[in-house]
């Protein structure tokens, strides 16, 4: 999508500050600590119960509340995201719940509606019934009765100081109830919001006890001394197991009052299609499907087996290509979401790319496989899993195309962003340059 925003002179203020995802990693890492130093910690305060390490699911749940509890205060005590207008809540002018009463009421069967909604898909969905869904399965259900109550003092209490109340909940229960006139566009922007949380929340439940559970049980002193593959992996788990926690975290706070509601989900099916694609039950890259980049391929460590050295620069290139994708995850404070957009970063990674979590988890995927080798020595298979991959980053460039086209029409300061990231970006000034380059180039050749 073209633009024809002005460059500002300096890069736009982010919508999120740093200290909000730094507080949450504190948080996370001090929840690791405890849980892995659990039996010398019993053992001192004399406490009951096995003396074994924390490493189970509950463990990975209660880490959301040491990632999350942090983050929350910071934004609430430090950033005051509470008082911004982007809320859409006015403090100091509640109303009586008399006047909001039959609001709230309709407010509410649009949400109750909505999550009967999610839970009829999850219900029609197999995939939701075995492996690691299971789990996300059972926590939504033991969750779902508890949102249904808390759901009534919530609403009731943040009507009362919404400047407009009338939202698109409010919109989808009018609708169902057919009392009041409602606007389509409102429901579509709602259920659309839903969706996302609905589909995403479900998937890193899923996958939240694996990481954890993977890093509290690691042993650190027996890494350093297995070699550079084993610290590599034992350090990326960790970079990833930060991210999911910290993108779990933003998934369940779409509050108002953090101003960290979903302000508008992405309205355009190419970018449904080029996100789905690469989650389950839709994804396309994994073993046997279309966009499968590793048949007759071995990894890095299978390729540099016997040169140390050269292990560790690889194996320390991938940590470093992780930890850029986390902390673009934690750059995101509250506020992290696919699809949605929900405020504009323009700090931390985004300071250098537009793109970062995309730019470092393809490259990295390019370290780790190296399709260029096949085991096979077959030409063929060098070529088809090279150009496969080349596919599979070809998505991610697709993704974050329709990702800015959302952006550059929901937000003139996103625009100020995107042009002010084409001429000053370390990495994205460069590549829009080589691209005008390559497009003057054709236009020339064409004539």
């Amino acid at each position: 999508m073209k633009t024809s925003t002005a460059v500002p002179s300096a890069r736009p203020q982010s919508d999120v500050s740093a200290g909000v995802g730094l507080c949450g990693v504190a948080g996370l890492l001090f929840w690791l600590v405890v849980c892995r130093e659990w039996p010398a910690i019993a053992t001192a305060l004399d406490l009951p119960g096995p003396r074994a390490r924390l490493d189970g699911a509950n463990a990975a749940l209660a880490a959301l509340l040491f990632s999350g509890g942090p983050m929350v205060a910071w934004s609430l005590l430090v950033d005051k995201v509470h008082r911004r207008p982007s809320t859409g809540i006015d403090w100091d002018a509640p109303r009586p719940i008399r006047e909001i009463l039959q609001i709230s009421v309709t407010k509410i069967a649009g949400l109750w509606a909505t999550w009967a909604l999610i839970a009829f898909v999850y219900c029609l969905g197999r995939w939701y019934w075995r492996g690691p869904y299971l789990f996300a399965m059972d926590m939504l259900g033991i969750a779902a009765p508890v949102m249904v109550v808390l759901s009534v003092p919530y609403v009731l209490w943040l009507d009362r100081v919404l400047v407009n109340p009338r939202d698109g909940a409010w919109h989808f229960g009018a609708m169902l109830l057919g009392r009041e006139p409602f606007s389509k566009a409102e429901v579509a922007h709602h259920l659309r919001g839903w969706a996302v949380k609905g589909f995403f929340c479900a998937f890193m439940i899923s996958i939240l006890p694996v990481g954890f559970i993977g890093v509290v049980g690691f042993d650190l002193d027996a890494a350093w001394h297995l070699g550079p593959v084993v610290v590599t992996n034992v350090l990326v788990e960790t970079m990833f197991m930060i991210d999911v926690q910290i993108a779990m975290v933003g998934y369940l706070l779409t509050m108002k009052p953090l101003d960290a509601q979903i302000r508008t989900a992405n309205p355009y099916l190419g970018g449904w299609v080029a996100a789905l694609i690469c989650y389950p039950p839709f994804a396309l890259m994994g073993g046997g499907d279309v966009l499968d980049y590793r048949p007759h391929s071995a990894e890095w460590d299978y390729w540099l087996a016997g040169h140390t050295t050269l292990l560790w620069i690889w194996g320390m290139a991938m940590v470093f290509l992780t930890a850029i994708y986390a902390w673009a995850t934690v750059a995101f404070g509250l506020r992290f979401s696919n699809l949605t957009y929900r405020g504009i970063l323009t700090n931390g990674p985004y300071a250098f790319t537009r793109h970062p979590a995309y730019l470092a988890k393809n490259t990295f995927w390019w370290l780790t496989s190296m399709p260029y080798l096949a085991t096979s020595g077959s030409i063929v298979d060098v070529v088809r899993n090279t150009v496969t991959l080349g596919l599979v980053s070809a998505v991610y460039y697709w993704r974050a195309r329709t990702e800015e086209r959302h952006l550059l029409a929901a937000d003139p300061k996103y625009r100020e962003y995107h042009a002010w990231m084409a001429e000053h970006g370390l990495v994205t000034a460069p590549l829009t340059k080589l691209g005008r380059t390559i497009w003057r180039s054709r236009r020339l050749l064409a004539r």
